[in-house]
């Protein structure tokens, strides 16, 4: 048994869940926050924890720092519902825990996207996401919520893996959803766009993704996914207008 918690949040992931449970089930303790789910996802978890709790939604930041003040362990790991924890990255876990050297991990998080994982030579997202419970935090954050851990931080050579947006519709549908909550977010912090911004982001935020990050090893995939991310790029700046008022959310 592993000496720490995970913890997750989830909603109607009855197509997930199980993935998810299934390569945590050595751990100590399984911490499970579901904000409402109307499917099967309670009762596919019922089979791995008893530490289900129910939260109204509140936020990505608020509801995962809800669920890890309900772990008991001083190690945590953080899983959304739609990923997989490798088993190369459990024994980096395991290593890290015995070793207790450091205080978290940096993991890179490898998408399924149209049916194919990302070319291993091209640049992954990193996210903290096993670290000493002690030493963390959320920040406030509508969404792309990231953890801040004040200690010694290592770069972990292993995956999880990422089955939440694997085709064009959910992407679009992510894409829409999330850049109304950074718009709303900039809106709040009283930020404004510009005609400027409006015009280079989609370019530069294209070239970060298709040439910096070297999405173009992942072919056809690749180029499809650096114009969405881009497309998102824009669209966060687009749902202002020139004075800063943020527009309706669809």
């Amino acid at each position: 048994m592993i000496k720490a918690s995970v913890y997750i949040i989830c909603k109607n992931e009855e197509k997930h869940i199980k993935r998810v449970l299934e390569s945590v089930k050595d751990f100590d303790e399984i911490i499970l926050v579901d904000s409402g789910s109307t499917d099967n996802t309670l009762e596919i978890a019922k089979d791995y924890t008893k530490n289900i709790y129910h939260q109204d939604w509140i936020g990505f930041a608020k509801q995962k720092e809800y669920a890890r003040s309900l772990c008991s362990n001083e190690w945590v790991l953080n899983l959304d519902a739609d990923e997989e924890l490798t088993t190369e990255l459990k024994n980096e876990i395991i290593k890290t825990i015995n070793e207790n050297k450091i205080d978290g991990l940096n993991i890179k998080i490898s998408s399924l996207y149209l049916e194919k994982f990302n070319n291993e030579k091209s640049k992954f997202n990193r996210r903290i996401r096993f670290f000493r419970k002690s030493l963390g935090y959320y920040p406030e954050k509508l969404v792309h919520e990231s953890i801040v851990v004040n200690g010694k931080i290592k770069k972990a050579k292993s995956f999880i893996y990422d089955y939440g947006t694997i085709d064009l519709k959910t992407h679009l549908d992510k894409i829409n959803a999330y850049s109304s909550l950074r718009a709303e977010e900039k809106f709040e912090k009283n930020k404004k766009s510009s005609l400027l911004k409006l015009l280079f982001v989609f370019p530069l935020a294209f070239f970060k993704s298709y040439i910096i990050k070297r999405s173009f090893l992942n072919g056809t995939r690749g180029f499809i996914a650096s114009m969405n991310n881009s497309f998102y790029a824009y669209l966060k700046e687009a749902k202002f207008n020139g004075e800063g008022v943020l527009h309706p959310l669809s």
